[in-house]
C-alpha cells in the first residue's frame, strides 16, 4: 500500500468504510488517521493502517501460530486458533492490534456471515483483530474498502511483481511512484520492512523516516450521518 500524505484532508473516510465493511467493534480502528504539528507551524494527516509487515514481530511471537503470512503478503489472524495471550500486541512497535475483551453488538446481517481470517466477522470473544487489506476483496480483484471510500485518492494498493498501483482513480508505475516522490515506510530502522510506504505530507522533512507515537494526535470526530 502506498499513502500519499499531500493529499490526505483528514476526512476519516477510509476509517468509517472500514469499519462499515468489517462490522469492526466499537472502540477499534483499523485504520486510524491521526494529526502531526510541523515544528514551524502546521500541520498534516497520517494514516496508519496495519503494516503486514515482512519481518513481522507478531508472527514471531505468537505461541499458537494463529497470526501468519499469506502467499500474498497479508498478515492475518486465525481467531480459532488464537488464545487471546495478546503477545502479538505487545510484540506490534505500531500498535495496530486490537483485542475483543467482548461480544461485539452487531447488526442482524453480520451474524448471518461465516468467519474466515479473510474476512473475520463476526469479531470472537477473547481474540485479537487487526487491519487485514481487505484480503477477501483482494481476492476478487477488488480494491480495499479504505481505498475506494477516500474520495480523494490518498490510498493506493500496489503489486511490485506487475509494478503498478491504484487509488481506484489512476494507474502508476509503483517503482517509480516511490522514487520520485521520495517514499518512506514507517520506524523502518526497526527492521520489521513494512509493506505500507508513505509520500511525504505537505512540509514534512523529505527522508525522515521514523515517527514517534508521541507525534501523534489521533483524530476523534462525529461520525458522518451516511
Amino acid at each position: 500500500m502506498v499513502v500519499d500524505l499531500r493529499k490526505c484532508q483528514g476526512l476519516r473516510k477510509c476509517t468509517q468504510a472500514c469499519i462499515k465493511m468489517h462490522f469492526v467493534p466499537e472502540g477499534q480502528e483499523w485504520i486510524q488517521v491521526f494529526k502531526i504539528d510541523l515544528p514551524g507551524g502546521g500541520s498534516y494527516y497520517f494514516p496508519m493502517p496495519c503494516y503486514h509487515c515482512e519481518n513481522a514481530a507478531c508472527v514471531k511471537v505468537c505461541p499458537v501460530k494463529a497470526t501468519y503470512h499469506t502467499e500474498e503478503g497479508i498478515v492475518l489472524v486465525d481467531a480459532f486458533r488464537c488464545i487471546g495471550c495478546r503477545q502479538c500486541m505487545a510484540a506490534c512497535p505500531y500498535q495496530r492490534r486490537f483485542f475483543n475483551w467482548g461480544t461485539p453488538k452487531l447488526p442482524a446481517e453480520a451474524a448471518l456471515v461465516k468467519y474466515t481470517p479473510e474476512f473475520p466477522v463476526p469479531a470472537q470473544k477473547g481474540t485479537v483483530s487487526k487491519c487485514i487489506f481487505c484480503a477477501h476483496q483482494l481476492k476478487e480483484g477488488k480494491l480495499p474498502a479504505c481505498v475506494t471510500g477516500c474520495p480523494n485518492g490518498v490510498l493506493y494498493m500496489g503489486d511490485f511483481n506487475r509494478d503498478m498501483a491504484t487509488n481506484g482513480q489512476e494507474v502508476v508505475r509503483l517503482t517509480r511512484f516511490l522514487d520520485d516522490n521520495h517514499a518512506y515506510r514507517h520506524k523502518e530502522d526497526l527492521g520489521t520492512q513494512p509493506r505500507v510506504w508513505y509520500l511525504p505530507g505537505v512540509g514534512e522533512e523529505v527522508g525522515r523516516s521514523a515517527r514517534d507515537k508521541d507525534e501523534l494526535r489521533s483524530i476523534v470526530w462525529p461520525e458522518s450521518e451516511e
